[in-house]
Order: C-alpha cells, then sequence, then structure tokens
C-alpha cells in the first residue's frame, strides 16, 4: 500500500510540473510574439521537441520510435496539435494569459459533443448541463467590457475545436499505437510541416542569443511536459489524474500576474470555475462510469 500511495503521490507531482511547463510555454510564446512571428515560434516549439526526442528516446526505441499500422491518422492528429498550437499563440499574444488558457478548457466540453457526433456516444442529461454550463462560463469571460479581443476570441475558438479532434483522434488511436510514438508524431509532422512553410512567414528581426533561447525553450517546456505527462499515466489512472490538469489556470493566473501584471477580474474568475467546474464534472462522471463496468465485470466473473 505504501508503494502505491507513492507511485500515485508522484504522478500528482508529474502532473503538476507537465502544466508548469504547458503554462510557461504558454507565457514564453506570449512575450516572444511581440517580436516574432507565431509561426517562427510554432516551428520553434516543435523543432526543439522533435530534437530532444531524437536524442533521448531514438538511440534505446531505434525504429519502433516511428512504428505505426495508421501513418496516415497518426499525421492528421500531429497536425491538429499544430492547429491548436499556433491558434493557441496567436490568441496568447492578444489576450490574458489565465482568461486564454481557459478558453482552451472548454476543449472538453466540444469533446462531449464531438464524440455523441462522429464516435456516435449517447450523452446523459447530466453531460448537456455541464455543456451548456460551461459554455455560458466562456460567456462570462469573453462578455463585452472584458479583458479579451474578439480577434483573440476568434484564435483561442479555434484553437479549442482543432484541440477538441486531436483529442477524439488520440481516442481512436491509444487503444493500438505506442504512446511515445504518437507524441514523436507530433514532434516531427510539426517540425516538418513549419520547416516547408518557413518561405511563407520567415523574415523580420533576427533573434539575439536570448531570445533565441528563449524560442528553443518553447520545444524544451513542450518535450518536457508531454513526457511528464505520458510519464504521470503509468502511475496513476487517466481518470483520477484528469482534474489535476486544471492546474494549469492557476500557473497561468500566477505567471500573468507575475511577468505581465494582469489579475482577472471577479466575473472572469467565475467564468473560469464554472468552465472548470463543468469538465471536471464530465471527467468524474466519466470515471464513476468506469468503476461501475468494472465492478460488472468483477461480478459477472
Amino acid at each position: 500500500m505504501p508503494e502505491a500511495r507513492r507511485k500515485v503521490g508522484f504522478a500528482v507531482l508529474l502532473m503538476l510540473g507537465a502544466t508548469l511547463c504547458f503554462a510557461a510555454l504558454d507565457a514564453t510564446s506570449k512575450h516572444l510574439s511581440q517580436t516574432y512571428p507565431v509561426p517562427m515560434l510554432v516551428w520553434g516549439r516543435y523543432t526543439f521537441h522533435c530534437l530532444m526526442m531524437l536524442i533521448f528516446l531514438a538511440p534505446s526505441m531505434r525504429l519502433q520510435l516511428i512504428a505505426t499500422a495508421r501513418p496516415k491518422a497518426q499525421v492528421a492528429r500531429a497536425l491538429m496539435l499544430v492547429g491548436t498550437t499556433g491558434f493557441s499563440m496567436a490568441g496568447f499574444s492578444m489576450m490574458p494569459l489565465a482568461e486564454s488558457t481557459a478558453f482552451l478548457f472548454v476543449t472538453p466540453l466540444v469533446v462531449v459533443i464531438l464524440s455523441h457526433w462522429l464516435l456516435k456516444e449517447s450523452i446523459t442529461g447530466g453531460h448537456w448541463l455541464a455543456v451548456v454550463a460551461g459554455f455560458v462560463g466562456a460567456l462570462l469571460i469573453a462578455r463585452p467590457g472584458g479583458a479579451l479581443s474578439l480577434q483573440g476570441i476568434f484564435w483561442m475558438t479555434l484553437a479549442a475545436a482543432c484541440y477538441a479532434i486531436y483529442q477524439i483522434q488520440t481516442r481512436q488511436l491509444s487503444p493500438t499505437e505506442n504512446t511515445v510514438t504518437m507524441l514523436f508524431y507530433t514532434a516531427l509532422v510539426g517540425t516538418v510541416s513549419m520547416t516547408l512553410a518557413a518561405p511563407l512567414y520567415w523574415g523580420g528581426p533576427t533573434p539575439g542569443w536570448i531570445d533565441a533561447a528563449l524560442i528553443a525553450s518553447l520545444g524544451i517546456y513542450g518535450g518536457t511536459g508531454h513526457l511528464m505527462l505520458t510519464r504521470a499515466f503509468r502511475y496513476a489512472a487517466a481518470s483520477f489524474l484528469s482534474p489535476f490538469l486544471y492546474a494549469q489556470l492557476i500557473w497561468a493566473m500566477l505567471l500573468g500576474w507575475m511577468f505581465y501584471d494582469h489579475l482577472p477580474d471577479l466575473l472572469s474568475i467565475a467564468g473560469m470555475a464554472v468552465i472548470a467546474g463543468s469538465s471536471l464534472s464530465i471527467a468524474l462522471s466519466e470515471r464513476l462510469k468506469q468503476a461501475s463496468a468494472a465492478k460488472d465485470r468483477d461480478t459477472a466473473c
């Protein structure tokens, strides 16, 4: 029992570390986007992530790193994450960190709708209530006279849509595909696609060594965060860990206050709480459903 508790505690620490990495990535991209084009930052985020995986994982995994039975699905899923990164960076460049991050947490609510439409999964009345409440929370943040610009809201809405499709594709691939391989394909496809598109956006000021290091840090934050996330799920169930993803909202609020001197107003905080509560209720509902199904299987045996 003590060993199991230690593993669960370690998983929680890994999850908190991963969400801090993601919040740091967002805060750094927000700073850099005031000087450099967002596509260049997306290129940096995936290129250095890809290099990290090649350096630390390729020597041991070799061809297993790219072995997949569904390469087209892997590429399509990776492109959705590239879209999420690009649209969210564009949104972060125009809006405060905490409120922008909250918009991405509407994603689980969109996933519920897409799962019903694409995967033909049934949705309970409680799920629909959570979805409606979550979107009401988003409206509290995006209300007229709030801190968000319409253009920024547009970018974050596109980011949330891409992220929802990415999560649906992840659910479809996870039963048969290696998690690390899926992670590598996101880094590889992001690197290749943004490198091929470089002539369309490359230009402007040349980064000095400090800004170059910050651009490289985007990939380090992203790669480290995803590796910590993957490792966390080895030590504890996803249904238990998923609520800790919302620590990213707290990190975003703290980083926004520390580096950009911004704190959300009360209505925005209320909206964030409603979004988090709605998404958590869905996660907990799924956890209870899985526990009930496991109990029924045990009873049947």
